[in-house]
């Protein structure tokens, strides 16, 4: 049986998904935001939840460091992160008093914490829901497929690097997504490449195809390669001025996003 307070909060939210990897390391929350992005582009209303309780990279990612969330009479009000408001979040990186406090918690606080951003956050209308998660299939990943099970989240976005260390521990990513009955949208394979910041060439620095080789072999569908491009890390950095949100359909990046989230939302059309 769903919770009240939780089915109150995403009574109107269409679709639900989960990017997920059980490798850290992999670039999954700059996948979370651009996947976001895409979305937006597309005309789509979206949420990003944040649910990285002791590495929350989100607000960094949108250039919202230092933005606060507000308290309505029904809950808490995410932060948006565009003009035409079509873009929010919600992060524990928005309560803490200093961005660089650590979070020092046991199991059983992060799960509760996740509960209440779950039940707590005014989302309103969405078309789609996002939520970026640790890396691992640790409690926080439990909690999240528990509390969202009534909901039929559309699934999960696996996120790779091309190389055997991260794919062996992706795999148990897999793995857990069949444990748990979260179907599987489709795999990324993300730093697959180098695009040059002077010629915009792409080059295979470290390898590639192992994320296309890996879906293959389990027979889900593989959504793309994402390269690295420095130009993403250059406009993330610029400091809490969200240029990558304003300069997003202009960068390197956005066609290969653009053709991963027409795959998407080709698939679970509802």
């Amino acid at each position: 049986m769903a919770d009240q307070g939780i089915s109150k909060q995403l009574a109107k939210v269409k679709h639900i998904i989960l990017v997920l990897s059980g490798k850290g390391g992999v670039g999954k929350s700059s996948v979370t935001t651009q996947l976001s992005l895409g979305l937006v582009h597309q005309g789509f209303k979206v949420g990003v939840l944040d649910v990285d309780l002791t590495g929350p990279s989100i607000p960094r990612m949108l250039g919202l460091d230092g933005k606060q969330v507000h308290q309505a009479s029904n809950g808490w009000v995410p932060v948006y992160a565009d003009e035409k408001q079509r873009l929010c979040c919600m992060s524990i990186g928005f309560l803490l008093q200093n961005k660089n406090d650590s979070v020092v918690w046991r199991g059983p606080k992060k799960n509760a914490m996740i509960k209440q951003f779950l039940q707590d956050v005014c989302w309103g209308e969405l078309d789609y829901l996002i939520i970026d998660t640790p890396p691992g299939t640790s409690d926080e990943h439990i909690s999240v497929v528990e509390f969202l099970k009534a909901f039929n989240p559309d699934g999960a976005v696996i996120v790779t690097t091309p190389q055997g260390v991260a794919l062996a521990d992706v795999r148990k990513e897999l793995s857990f997504c069949k444990k748990v009955e979260l179907p599987i949208l489709g795999v990324v394979e993300n730093m697959s490449g180098f695009v040059c910041p002077h010629c915009a060439e792409c080059t295979n620095v470290f390898s590639s195809g192992g994320g296309e080789s890996m879906a293959k072999d389990y027979g889900i569908p593989f959504l793309g390669r994402v390269p690295i491009d420095p130009a993403f890390t250059s406009m993330v950095e610029a400091e809490g001025d969200g240029s990558y949100v304003n300069k997003f359909e202009t960068s390197n990046l956005f066609p290969t996003f653009q053709k991963i989230t027409e795959q998407l939302t080709a698939q679970h059309t509802k």
